[in-house]
Order: C-alpha cells, then structure tokens, then sequence
C-alpha cells in the first residue's frame, strides 16, 4: 500500500511564501513528524534525488556525544549527503529556539546560495516554527520570576495559565512543562494573554513548505520499541557512562536518566529501556500533537507495511518546492 496524503479542500492547502520572479534560490523543506517515524531515511533519500543538503532541527541532536542516544543519521547516512548543525554544542550549553534560529538561518542560506535545496529534518515543532515562521516579539526570560514558578507544581502552573490565557490550549502542549514554564512567564511578565501575542506571529506564511510523516499508532509504538532495543544493542550504555555532566537543555534528553540510574544500580536494565521506551511514546504523542496543529505541514499517512522513503515520489509530485531551480540556457558559445 502507498502512502498518501491527509485530504485537504483546495482552500486549506498549505502555501509557501512567494519569493520574488527573479529569485531562483531554492526555498527550505521541511520534513517533520514524531521520533522514530523514518525522517532522517527519507531526508537523505530527497536530498539524493533534488540536489539537497540536510539541516538538523532536534534539539538534542546538536549536542556532541549522544548519537546512539539521540538517534542521529547514521556515519553512512551521513557519507552520502552533507549534513549540518549536528554535534555542534557541548552537553554543557543551553540552547533554545532563538539561539537555534540564529545557529540554522546562515547554514540554511549558504545551502540555497549554493543553487541546492536545504532539507529541514527534525520534529522539535519549536525550532521548526521558528525557522519557518520566525519568532514572536517576547519578552526574554526572567531568572527571578523562573526561581518562584519552580516552586510550583506542573498542574498549579498549567491551571495558573488557563486562567490568565483561556485560549493557551490552543497553541501551548500543555502536557509539557517547558512550553507551560514558558507560556505562563510571558504572560505574567507582560500582562496580557500570550496566545493574543502569537497571533500575528501564527499569520506569517511559511517560509518553505513542508510534510509532517503520520504512522498508526501501533507501528509507530513498535518502531520506538525496536529502535530502543537497537540503541542498547549498539552500545547505548557504555556511551551513556562516559558523557560528562549535561547542562539544563542536554539533560532533558529522553533514556538519559534511565540508563544513568541503571549504571547506578538503581534498576535493572529492562526496568530502564521500558521507561525510555514508555517516556519515548508520550514524546512522540506530544510531537503529533504539536504538528497536528501547524496546518501549513502536509500529512503524510505511511501504511504499516511501507517504509518512510516510500514517501518521496509522493512529495516530488505535489511539492514544487524541493526540485532543483531550472538553470537559463547557455549563452556561451
């Protein structure tokens, strides 16, 4: 069975934003979806087929040392199209989607300068959305005001949020507290709603176009337990045991402290991969949600018995975009 796409009336097809006639350089890409649904396969496959390089957009594949426990594209993979932003932050650092923007908006230009597509891969929605939409004018944070939210329950601070934004639903994943943290700061410290600030932001068109890659739910399932037996299989722990101490971005990396309190005899090491797993699939739900929402992604529903790469004549035939600019004739004699 083939992929195929999510329907869509004519009205509610995504629209890139339009450059001018004159330019040719190629617009970004973007290949989204949950952990574990085959996006760096099928990234590698498109940039193959249009002339592409790869862009990371995981918030934990920048940072040096965690490659089997952040799943990044393999050695091979790697060989066979350039790939950029991984492995290029110490554990230490902190990162967020500013610096994030910062860090991709020049490779993503260089790429396009160069005549070649830049293939956006990833599925922190964040830093998704601030590349393709940029980011909202907010207020920067607030270390003091951040100390006394800490204090407070995730529950205390999601209920806290509802009542000064009861439309936070609405572009806030709830269920997670870095964007509820965030949500609620803003709000407090500039006094209005901040769904009412993102409004505008939301409105952008998108710089580029882009699939978000949909599985069944209990493929998806399986394809997370497979992958996190082939993470230990390959030596998940012993590169667990020798990262140094993470900063407060690494940190937060799923298996992370499950393998490290296996190492520290605390469980066994099936108790350990069965909560990454299990931490692994809520990820994975948030994701779905996150890019449920962004209307401006096209689905793409993968069948249980395709493979994620079964997806790239599909998006060659309805996206335009990631197909090489067509060159002027010669004028040389």
């Amino acid at each position: 069975m083939l992929p195929s796409f999510r329907a869509l009336a004519s009205d509610e097809m995504p629209r890139p934003a339009r450059t001018p006639a004159t330019q040719t350089m190629p617009a970004p890409f973007f290949i989204t979806g949950p952990t574990a649904s085959g996006k760096s396969a099928l990234a590698v496959a498109l940039a193959e087929r249009v002339g592409g390089e790869i862009v990371n957009a995981d918030a934990f594949q920048l940072y040096e040392g965690m490659d089997l426990l952040t799943a990044k594209p393999s050695s091979a993979e790697m060989r066979r199209v350039p790939h950029h932003l991984y492995s290029v932050l110490p554990l230490t650092q902190s990162c967020d989607a500013q610096r994030y923007r910062r860090m991709a908006l020049p490779v993503i230009e260089g790429i396009s300068a160069r005549g070649l597509t830049p293939i956006v891969v990833g599925g922190s929605g964040l830093y998704i959305k601030a590349l393709s939409h940029g980011l909202a004018e907010l207020p920067a944070a607030d270390p003091a005001l951040r100390a006394r939210l800490a204090a407070l329950s995730h529950e205390e601070k999601r209920a806290q949020l509802l009542r000064l934004d009861p439309d936070a639903g609405v572009n806030v994943p709830l269920a997670n507290p870095r964007y509820v943290d965030r949500a609620l700061e803003v709000c407090l410290l500039t006094g209005q709603p901040q769904s009412r600030l993102r409004r505008t932001f939301d409105a952008t068109p998108p710089a580029g176009a882009g699939v978000s890659l949909v599985w069944p739910r209990f493929v998806l399932h399986a394809r997370i337990e497979q992958r996190a037996r082939q993470m230990i299989e390959a030596g998940l722990l012993e590169e667990v045991r020798h990262l140094p101490p993470a900063g407060p971005t690494a940190e937060k990396a799923i298996g992370l402290r499950e393998m490290r309190a296996h190492l520290a005899g605390e469980m066994p090491l099936d108790e350990a991969a069965a909560l990454m797993t299990q931490a692994t699939r809520q990820y994975a739900k948030r994701q779905l949600t996150w890019f449920r929402r962004e209307s401006w992604l096209q689905s793409v529903c993968l069948p249980a018995d395709a493979a994620a790469e079964s997806a790239l004549a599909l998006i060659l035939h309805h996206f335009p975009c990631p197909l090489p600019p067509q060159q002027p004739p010669s004028t040389s004699a």
